[in-house]
């Protein structure tokens, strides 16, 4: 991957830790974010994977769907409904 290639997914990935909520929820601190990506890692790398990947990938999907049309989102409405 080119340099500036990398760079625009790096900044994608950093919108979407902001647009789920979690810069906000931790109060903008890096070592908590950086802790909750790391229990992230921790649960998909457990016996149950592969349901949750495929249940993080419905909510993520689910949720671009609803916002391009034009529904307003917030990441606790989401997890009510998944």
């Amino acid at each position: 991957m080119q340099r500036r290639e990398r760079t625009r997914h790096l900044i994608e990935l950093g919108g979407l830790v902001q647009k789920a909520g979690l810069v906000d929820l931790a109060d903008d601190d890096r070592a908590t974010i950086y802790g909750a990506l790391l229990e992230l890692v921790g649960k998909a790398r457990s016996e149950n994977a592969d349901d949750t990947l495929a249940l993080w990938k419905r909510r993520g999907k689910r949720t671009f769907d609803m916002e391009a049309e034009g529904s307003s989102i917030d990441a606790g409405s989401i997890r009510q409904r998944t």
